[in-house]
């Protein structure tokens, strides 16, 4: 597949990277039960950074929200140990964007929020070369954990997957091209 890939694609210029995420949700789980029931509305807040972080590393407080099959991210960037103490702590962030105050009204409506999991993966990108719009990822070595949450202790978990098995994820702003669709097609996935 990749070879086949590599015909239409290039990999983005990090290699492969580690991915390293805080999923916030309720002592009930609310959030996740919501988004298995596939309603017209459901949105998650988490906390991402690359690699594993130190308190002044850069990081993404992200409320990702879809309405009717159409993903809006709303995202903003700051020093991880602030980001962790406003999500986990409570303690009010400097920022004071649109999107923080988003991000704060989750945080408000939900109001038993709590660092819910540690996800953490191995990804390489793709990026087409004629539609800047598709991105196909492929992500290995997923592990998570429940317990000691932030991301400082490290990148460590139990696996979600068996060995050797891989996520591919495509992300299309349209339609998916001729090529692609008849790639998928011909390795039958």
């Amino acid at each position: 597949l990749m070879p086949a890939l590599e015909r239409q694609m290039d990999t983005d210029h990090y290699g492969e990277y580690t991915i390293s995420n805080i999923y916030f949700d309720t002592p009930d789980f609310q959030l996740v039960r919501q988004s298995i029931e596939k309603p017209e509305y459901k949105e998650k807040l988490r906390l991402r950074t690359y690699g594993v972080p130190k308190a002044e590393s850069p990081s993404f407080v992200e409320l990702k929200k879809k309405y009717q099959g159409i993903v809006y991210k709303r995202r903003i960037v700051m020093p991880y140990g602030e980001a962790y103490d406003w999500l986990v702590n409570g303690k009010a962030p400097k920022e004071n964007s649109q999107i923080a105050k988003e991000i704060a009204w989750s945080l408000h409506y939900y109001g038993d929020l709590k660092s819910a999991m540690a996800l953490c993966y191995d990804r390489v990108a793709l990026y087409s070369r004629e539609d800047s719009g598709l991105r196909i990822t492929f992500d290995t070595n997923i592990r998570f954990r429940e317990e000691n949450t932030d991301l400082r202790r490290g990148d460590d978990g139990r696996l979600l997957l068996e060995p050797g098995e891989t996520l591919m994820e495509i992300k299309a702003g349209g339609g998916l091209p001729t090529w692609l669709t008849d790639m998928l097609s011909r390795f039958r996935i």
